[in-house]
């Protein structure tokens, strides 16, 4: 049917009068004015992210692994090292002093470590992700436990580091006191069960390429890019990407601490390192395209990956809204480990919101202090 105007005819827009209409003109001046005096006045200061303070405690050709300084009365418990991803910077566990699951974490007593992947270049394109577990992970615990002096550590992984935790655990059940997993996918091709419109596009993405697709993608350069990667986040949300340096910049212009918490986030986002070319390889095709770690078939060194083999205490949690990592991809790892004592924490959000969003990020870090509190 043809468009048909309304018998009034055509709407003014917002059935604004002249009068009102110049208000409207004169007060988005004045913000984009006021606006334009915020961006002059900030400084890289004002938007630096990570912190906390930590020190160099241990080094590896590009990996590096800090230990975060104390800023309450030690409960005692076993050493905590948060693993990251590939993908994304562990800097969003600790954007900002008041969005920060690490100085929630110190300061309900916790010992804190996490470590630094770096910046893989062209150089790092045959490194695995079996490098990664049974190399740099391995010998980032082996630090620990001697400089605790204790057999055991407990594991925090986050997202693409959940899964090399997971690895880790399955191979080297004797030295993993506990594991907390946050937004980690176990099965990746649980969201066809459980479709949901807008989750898990990656996945689906993922899924309809070929093995020779990928290693194309991979072979160009010898790595999958950061800035790849990021548009295709970017693409997952379409009208967020398209609104938030306009609508949602806009709004903040009228809160300074607001304009700084948008600024830090986009300072995160544009932080994504290249992921080494081996590696991505492996986590495209033998993860998101073959599934094999929910089914206890992906080998690393030579060695099966088997769930059955981790029998450490487990809290799982994930985003109730998380259309990178659907719910039901993290949450299929229930029936699939060997230990009875598992634990699912479902919160408000989404992927990035448990890290940061008010409610859920305050939830995430009393809700893991109190659950390993309680196995130490």
């Amino acid at each position: 049917m043809a468009d048909q105007e309304s018998p009034k005819g055509p709407a003014a827009p917002l059935n604004l009068t002249p009068a009102a209409l110049l208000a409207e003109v004169g007060t988005l001046g004045r913000r984009l004015s006021e606006g334009a005096k915020l961006f002059a006045d900030v400084s890289d200061a004002d938007v630096e992210i990570a912190t906390t303070p930590k020190d160099l405690v241990w080094h590896q050709d590009k990996v590096s692994l800090y230990r975060y300084r104390p800023l309450a009365e030690s409960k005692g418990l076993p050493p905590v090292l948060i693993v990251y991803g590939l993908i994304g910077r562990y800097t969003m566990a600790d954007l900002q002093e008041d969005r920060s699951l690490v100085r929630n974490l110190l300061n309900l007593g916790l010992d804190l470590y996490v470590v630094d992947w770096g910046n893989p270049g062209r150089a790092d394109r045959y490194v695995t992700i079996d490098d990664y577990v049974d190399g740099y992970l391995a010998e980032c615990v082996a630090f620990i436990q001697e400089a605790a002096g204790r057999e055991k550590v407990s594991l925090l992984g986050i997202c693409e580091g959940g899964v090399f935790t997971t690895c880790y655990a399955a191979l080297y059940p004797e030295t993993v006191n506990a594991m907390v997993l946050t937004i980690t996918p176990i099965d990746f091709h649980a969201d066809t069960q459980n479709a949901r419109a807008g989750h898990g596009f990656i996945n689906v993405w993922t899924r309809s390429l070929t093995p020779e697709d990928i290693d194309r993608l991979i072979e160009a350069q010898g790595s999958l890019p950061g800035a790849f990667m990021g548009s295709v986040f970017s693409m997952m949300t379409p009208m967020r990407t398209m609104t938030k340096y306009n609508l949602d910049l806009l709004d903040a212009l009228d809160d300074k601490k607001k304009f700084l918490n948008f600024l830090r986030m986009e300072k995160w986002i544009a932080d994504r390192p290249d992921h080494p070319g081996e590696a991505a390889k492996q986590w495209l095709k033998d993860l998101y395209q073959d599934n094999k770690l929910v089914q206890s078939a992906f080998e690393l060194g030579g060695r099966r990956v088997d769930l059955k083999a981790i029998t450490c205490p487990v809290l799982n949690v994930f985003a109730q809204d998380d259309h990178i990592i659907p719910p039901a991809t993290s949450q299929a790892l229930k029936d699939k480990i060997g230990t009875a004592d598992y634990t699912e924490m479902g919160l408000p959000g989404g992927h990035v919101g448990v890290f940061v969003g008010g409610k859920a990020q305050k939830l995430l870090g009393s809700g893991i202090a109190e659950w390993l509190g309680q196995r130490g």
